[in-house]
């Protein structure tokens, strides 16, 4: 079997306003990879891309092993399992009537699969979707997903204004799904919190342009905060910072624990620190 889950080379899309500019991303299996970036910043359109369902103006996607342009991609389709910000089922259906369409679209369809996360989530069999809460919404589309035996999960903001304990269920069901022989998470994301708890990988868009693609661990170990004198930051190489606050009192910058002198302190730096550095950095340039 292939390495990664999905390998992406070059991917290209261009608006009026805004272009996903040459994303080249890597998902290895028995990981999450969470794609964090503002809104705008291209992550939707990237899952939407990887599904073939937009036009690309350049690049390679393939899933799963399949180029996603080829005739092949159509069944390896089912092995997707795909939740959008914004699930869209009918308001008038309810989760039992959804289970019935459902049967009849996938082929590896799996009733009582689908019967069991329905329960686990506690999500009342005929009410309609209509009267959904956020979160109740999202649980379907997942309890969905989960059905149908998928490898690879397409996740897009899918604990997005969801009370915490919704959002750590949510997360501890991908987190273990990803687990199995064989499988894979995208979780796209601005709660960076969620990423960090979860995922192996960390990409992250800004602007449509990929700033980073690091394991998470790796880019934790590799960073740090450092408060300082504008004198003492001013004696560290230039690359070794990557954004700082320059405040009354002194200086915070995020810098690469490599190349600091032993008599600095450098803090630890969480992944949200990181990346509010980073884009305060490309902001200043």
């Amino acid at each position: 079997m292939e390495s990664n889950a999905i390998e992406i080379r070059g991917l290209t899309k261009r608006y009026k306003d805004f272009t996903l500019d040459h994303l080249d991303l890597d998902l290895p299996y028995g990981c999450v990879l969470g794609l964090v970036g503002e809104n705008g910043a291209g992550k939707s359109t990237t899952i939407r891309l990887i599904m073939d369902a937009l036009e690309r103006d350049g690049g390679t996607v393939s899933v799963l092993g399949t180029d996603n342009r080829s005739r092949e991609f159509l069944d390896r389709k089912e092995d997707v399992g795909v939740v959008l910000d914004g699930t869209f089922v009918p308001e008038v259906i309810s989760a039992r009537q959804l289970g019935k369409v459902l049967a009849g679209t996938f082929k590896n369809w799996d009733q009582a699969v689908y019967d069991g996360w329905i329960s686990r989530f506690e999500l009342p069999l005929d009410k309609k979707f209509k009267d959904y809460s956020r979160g109740m919404a999202m649980k379907l589309g997942i309890a969905a997903a989960l059905s149908h035996h998928p490898r690879l999960l397409l996740l897009d903001e899918a604990t997005g204004g969801l009370d915490p304990m919704v959002r750590e269920e949510l997360l501890e069901t991908f987190a273990d799904f990803a687990a199995q022989d064989g499988h894979a998470v995208l979780l796209s994301s601005h709660i960076v919190s969620d990423l960090e708890r979860i995922c192996d990988y960390i990409a992250f868009l800004h602007k449509g342009k990929l700033v980073l693609c690091e394991e998470k661990d790796v880019l934790l170990d590799r960073y740090g905060i450092l408060k300082c004198t504008k004198e003492q930051l001013g004696n560290i190489p230039a690359e070794a910072v990557h954004g700082k606050r320059v405040g009354a009192y002194g200086v915070e910058a995020l810098v690469e624990r490599a190349f600091m002198p032993r008599d600095l302190v450098v803090d630890r730096a969480n992944l949200e620190d990181i990346i509010l550095y980073m884009v305060k950095e490309e902001k200043e340039k």
